[in-house]
């Protein structure tokens, strides 16, 4: 099968096989997986999302490593191609989609039954790649975690990025009212289309300004749940417009600075601070990355949601992919796709 390999860490937007400086080998024989137990499920891959998470682990810079070789990439989705003898929740041809803390970049994977989700008839396969991780961190953050209810401000860092659109829709969704911070005009044209009701573009105006301008012309007291993929100099300026009792939601470090938050503040305006470490639930609270996944693809599956993808690449153009990410020209998501894989004889190995 086709593979991107990560033989040795580095800098995963150099071509693969450039160079000896090149982390990814893209190989079109590596071993096809095969079943290691009597429930488990061989998936084909269609397609796999690229996340700035992916990159840091290429470095060995991601909070979990992986010692090369390895096979990177985690939410995809697919069709069941083999099932183990005891598979009861699906059959040869059914559209799925999941993820793996490592394994997605090839065209098959093997998961339990359990770790996999139907993907509804109608519902672009593609797309529903990004439903497991993307859309399910801003589910649990702002569902089970922040409990966001109809008529709360929520603002959202890093907007345009592939958290968070799923946190503006699922925001939207939840009656809140959303307020998008993001860069340039290219990505503030799309926060409009996505109605959001104040657009911050940080290119041309300060956050702190902007947000309490809009708040004073709604007659409103301050932010009550702050979603930050971003940290860094952008967060700290976004906890002077949290309200008393606001929920602080820490997603991740894309400008690749953690934030200090003052934790007398904290106690004084009884701010909760929320960590979500989304993937930790796999393993801890299975249960609830279920529901969540259950309820985002019956949005998914009734137009309440919709996955915009940036772009698609082709395996041996990852290094492109990431470089978009790098350069933060991606709206919404980036996807691996593969082409269908040749089909194999046997049903069941």
């Amino acid at each position: 099968m086709e593979a991107l390999v990560c033989r040795k860490l580095g800098d995963p937007t150099l071509p693969p096989d450039s160079s000896e400086h090149a982390p990814f080998t893209f190989s079109k024989s590596h071993p096809i997986p095969i079943l290691n137990s009597s429930t488990s499920v061989r998936v084909r891959i269609k397609s796999t999302c690229l996340m700035f998470a992916t990159g840091l682990q290429t470095q060995g810079k991601y909070q979990e490593k992986y010692a090369p070789p390895f096979i990177p990439g985690s939410d995809y989705s697919g069709v069941v191609e083999s099932v183990g003898p005891n598979v009861t929740k699906f059959e040869i041809g059914d559209r799925v989609c999941s993820f793996a803390y490592v394994g997605s970049f090839a065209q098959y994977i093997v998961a339990e039954e359990t770790e996999l989700y139907g993907v509804p008839d109608g519902c672009d396969l593609v797309a529903a790649a990004a439903i497991p991780v993307a859309y399910g961190t801003s589910h649990f953050a702002l569902i089970s975690r922040a409990k966001l209810k109809s008529g709360q401000v929520l603002l959202v860092l890093g907007a345009a990025g592939g958290v968070g659109v799923a946190a503006i829709q699922i925001g939207k969704i939840c009656g809140a009212t959303v307020i998008a911070v993001a860069r340039g005009a290219e990505k503030v044209e799309f926060l409009k289309s996505e109605g959001v009701d104040h657009i911050v573009d940080i290119s041309k105006e300060g956050v702190i300004e902007s947000v309490k301008a809009f708040l004073k012309t709604r007659k409103l007291k301050g932010v009550d749940v702050l979603y930050d993929p971003v940290g860094g100099k952008l967060a700290k300026e976004s906890l002077k417009v949290l309200s008393w009792g606001a929920q602080i939601l820490v997603i991740g470090f894309t400008s690749g600075e953690v934030p200090v938050i003052p934790v007398n503040i904290a106690l004084v305006k009884n701010w909760t601070v929320h960590g979500i470490y989304w993937g930790r639930y796999d393993a801890n609270r299975r249960g609830v990355l279920e529901d969540s996944s259950k309820d985002l693809l019956s949005w998914f599956a009734k137009g309440l949601i919709n996955i915009h993808i940036s772009r698609t690449y082709k395996p041996q153009e990852v290094h492109l992919a990431f470089a978009d990410i790098t350069d933060r020209k991606v709206i919404g998501k980036v996807m691996i796709t593969f082409d269908d894989a040749k089909a194999i004889t046997s049903s069941k190995l």
